[in-house]
């Protein structure tokens, strides 16, 4: 019994790539990559008017919900003032009337309208 033959053929791969033929190209080619960009460029006339429009109406509708919130401030510290008033007015003809007569409680509209009498 002989020893085992390991030798294995060299083969050149360089060789072997070029017997196998030119390489299939796996993507688009640089002038098809530069059609593409410029077309991207270019773009779309409908797309860029329909942004355009919908960020015109979004300007808009800010502007309006602005002056909206800031006329309505002034008015919700209006009403926050009349509130105000009405609570110290309410507080101090209970005290008035409590002083005067200490064991009654009267209700708002007791107070402004005078008591109810029911017969």
């Amino acid at each position: 019994m002989g020893k085992q033959d390991n030798r294995v053929a060299y083969m050149n791969p360089i060789a072997m790539a070029r017997s196998k033929g030119p390489v299939q190209s796996s993507g688009p080619t640089w002038e098809e990559v530069k059609e593409q960009l410029e077309k991207r460029k270019k773009g779309s006339k409908a797309l860029a008017e329909f942004e355009e429009k919908m960020n015109e109406n979004w300007k808009e509708e800010l502007e309006k919900h602005r002056e909206k919130l800031l006329s309505g401030s002034k008015s919700s510290s209006k009403k926050r003032q009349r509130k105000k008033n009405e609570k110290k007015k309410s507080g101090r003809l209970r005290t008035i009337l409590q002083t005067r007569n200490p064991g009654t409680t009267q209700t708002k509209s007791e107070l402004e309208h005078g008591p109810a009498y029911t017969l």
